[in-house]
Formats: C-alpha cells, structure tokens, sequence
C-alpha cells in the first residue's frame, strides 16, 4: 500500500487512510508513545472526510495498535 489514498479503488477510503498509518507504525516512521496525527490534519493531509478519519483510527484502536488516552490524543500502542 502506499502513501496516497486512490479514490477509484475498490477498497473503503477507510481501509486504505488505516492500511498507511498501520505501515507508517510497523515501519517506525510513527514509534511507540508518538501521539497519531490528529483527525484534522488527516483530512488536510489525505483529503478525506472527517468521519473516514475517525473510522481508519478505529480500526487502530481495535487492533491494538493505537490507543486513546483521555483527554491527551490517540497515541501509538508499544505493542505494535
């Protein structure tokens, strides 16, 4: 997967937005305790809608490989 999102593929711009963070994690280009980029700055970043945002850090979140904490952002989990 690259770095851009291909708006004609197949696969939900979701999928696509989280497979490029999941890589940027797994290649340590965002390490363990690195706080994620913020929702607003994916949509700038990727020109996606603010929902699909959300979605991509979910399916971090429900992977295990990010984590929200409170009041303070979506920080990569040290387990990824």
């Amino acid at each position: 997967m690259g770095t851009t999102i291909d708006f004609r593929s197949p696969v939900p711009v979701y999928e696509q937005l989280a497979g490029i963070l999941r890589n940027q994690i797994r290649a340590g280009e965002l390490p363990p305790d690195e706080q994620l980029p913020s929702q607003k700055d994916l949509v700038t970043t990727y020109k996606v809608a603010r929902g699909t945002a959300a979605r991509a850090v979910k399916m971090l979140q429900e992977e295990g490989l990010a984590r929200r904490v409170p009041g303070k952002g979506i920080y990569v989990w040290r387990r990824a």
